[in-house]
């Protein structure tokens, strides 16, 4: 027997099955860029950089002309926070640039994050809970409500710490190993986030779709996001991002679909 016939399928279609992407032939406007190098890169060196060498390379991807960039998990070691707090003290930050940081759904690590933010004059927090099956079942061993619960306290505590913080913050939220998760129950959590956000025109929440691991085809990817997009709450208040694991990820506003 062909050992890979043994394997289901781990990834889900959506409930309603649409290829209107395929309908657009060219893109109307040009997507937002936000480099990740500065995560991506450094966990995959054998020797991390140092802070001096993380600021190097965060003057080059702001010469490359980059507006958005991802900055790392501040919680996550010392050499993580000092370069966000360096990047700050030092007035590093060009006005037209956002820098942005990652915090998993716990609320020491939120805490950890919003310190090292303290003053940023403009930063994405970008929170996110695995909700795959194979993690609920086997790694948290918790229901869906149960995760999806996570995901709620999760923005409450982003809500609540970001107004005893200086600062201008943006909110974004990824269902973390969404290609192993059903994509209607992916909605449903991200719409949980959104009604503790209640984003609106002037202040935008961004929800963030990864294909972290690629288990479908490309095209069962854009039928997923073509689902996410047309059933998310506050839609024009939603930026809709997608994360394909590669050095750089594109995120498109509602109005320019």
């Amino acid at each position: 027997m062909n050992a890979a016939e043994k394997y289901g399928k781990s990834y889900f279609m959506p409930p309603e099955v649409t290829y209107d992407w395929v309908k657009k032939d060219t893109i109307s406007a040009p997507p937002i860029w936000c480099s990740v190098d500065l995560r991506d890169g450094n966990q995959a060196l054998i020797e991390p950089m140092g802070l001096e060498e993380k600021l190097e390379f965060f003057r080059m991807l702001v010469k490359i002309g980059f507006k958005e960039i991802e900055v790392g998990f501040p919680a996550s070691s010392d050499t993580e926070y000092q370069f966000v707090r360096a990047l700050i003290e030092r007035h590093m930050i060009p006005e037209d640039v956002t820098i942005q940081v990652l915090t998993q759904a716990r609320e020491h690590i939120i805490r950890k994050t919003f310190e090292a933010l303290e003053g940023a004059p403009s930063a994405v927090v970008h929170l996110y809970n695995s909700t795959s099956v194979a993690q609920r079942e086997q790694v948290f061993r918790k229901t869906k409500e149960e995760v999806k619960q996570l995901a709620v306290d999760g923005a409450k505590m982003l809500l609540e710490i970001a107004e005893e913080t200086e600062g201008s913050f943006t909110f974004e939220y990824s269902p973390e190993s969404f290609p192993g998760t059903e994509v209607d129950y992916a909605v449903e959590v991200c719409n949980a986030v959104l009604d503790v956000w209640q984003p609106d025109q002037k202040h935008k929440a961004i929800i963030n779709i990864p294909t972290t691991v690629q288990i479908a085809m490309p095209h069962v990817f854009a039928c997923q996001i073509e689902y996410i997009h047309k059933h998310l709450k506050y839609r024009d208040a939603v930026i809709l991002s997608v994360h394909p694991h590669m050095l750089m990820y594109g995120k498109e506003a509602s109005n320019q679909k």
